[in-house]
């Protein structure tokens, strides 16, 4: 099992605070963000959960081709066991994921820990060997919902130690985003990409307050004490382009989904794919949004099954400092299918 741990974002004003005393600022923010908090809240495919060491990861398989990455996230509207046993549903589902390198997924809402092992299963089913990373249950009523990440093992390697839930002590964020290092395999270790993904789903009803807390998640998990200057914020943000709030404030911050609709009735923008663009030069500018109507010939109705949101996803270089023709490239929307 990943060894985990968890980092404390403070807001802004908290910062102010401690600067009005005489703390410079680089060292408060430093300092914050590499302090620990609570055990281990995330769980591993590879070893149950409640029993440490019961398992040991199997064999990673070789190291699969490819000049480029994709990362997608995806909201699986109240993804449990009632979904879980829709067999037309969990089809479209794993055929989903299978496109993807790596899927960032909100809105896990069973209190059976098994789906999302069982899932990973189902995506597995066809030949693929993807595992996965899941958060702790979390919500302040009692509707629950937890994070997951599932990663393609032959494109992918999970960074020993990196998984932690950020801490909220002053409870800004009603799920408090769950994060999770990653390096390409394939280009040598001092070549390849390595990014931490911060993975989110705010409350519909108070984005404004959780979009400007999400500056200051940002800003921690950036100087978190691992050195890694590509973070990619994604999930659900509830919100379109235009009202990050102070997350679109940041310097150099930049959002691949743009200019489209992110929900299955495509009259709406919810979903993003946050980085700074100054150090995520990998991002070759390709983007997209999978229309499950039209890859999966579906109905709305068969879609809404499925989920009220679309997958979202962007490409990404899986050498550092990103691919000499395309770090100048403007974005380049995908419709309809996954990338190709």
């Amino acid at each position: 099992m990943p060894r985990t741990r968890t980092v404390t974002f403070w807001p802004a004003v908290v910062l102010a605070a401690l600067l009005a005393v005489g703390c410079d600022a680089q060292k408060a923010l430093d300092q914050l963000a590499r302090q620990t908090a609570s055990p281990p809240k995330t769980t591993s495919a590879t070893t149950p959960a409640g029993e440490p060491g019961a398992a040991r990861p199997a064999p990673l398989p070789p190291p699969a081709a490819g000049e480029t990455l994709t990362i997608a996230s995806f909201n699986i509207q109240v993804f449990g066991t009632s979904k879980i046993g829709k067999p037309e549903v969990t089809d479209v589902l794993a055929r989903v994921v299978r496109q993807f390198d790596v899927v960032a997924i909100q809105e896990v809402r069973a209190k059976d820990q098994t789906v999302v092992p069982r899932f990973v299963e189902m995506v597995n089913a066809a030949g693929a060997r993807y595992d996965h990373v899941l958060g702790p249950r979390l919500g302040r009523t009692s509707s629950k919902e937890q994070y997951a990440i599932l990663y393609n093992t032959a494109r992918v390697e999970l960074l020993p130690g990196s998984v932690y839930t950020v801490d909220d002590p002053q409870d800004l964020l009603h799920r408090e985003p769950m994060v999770a290092r990653f390096r390409v395999r394939g280009p040598p270790a001092d070549e390849a990409f390595t990014f931490t993904l911060v993975d989110i789903h705010t409350d519909p009803d108070e984005t404004d307050e959780e979009l400007d807390a999400l500056a200051d998640v940002f800003v921690a998990v950036q100087r978190d004490g691992s050195g890694e200057d590509d973070v990619i914020l994604l999930g659900d943000l509830n919100v379109d382009e235009y009202h990050l709030g102070r997350l679109g404030q940041l310097p150099g911050i930049a959002n691949a989904i743009t200019g489209t609709t992110t929900n299955t009735r495509r009259n709406k923008m919810y979903d993003n794919i946050v980085f700074d663009s100054r150090a995520t030069q990998e991002y070759t500018g390709r983007f997209g949004v999978m229309d499950l109507m039209s890859a999966f010939r579906l109905s709305e109705e068969q879609a809404l099954d499925v989920s009220d949101h679309l997958p979202v996803w962007a490409e990404f270089s899986v050498r550092e400092a990103g691919l000499p023709t395309n770090v100048a490239a403007r974005p380049r929307p995908t419709a309809g299918q996954g990338p190709r």
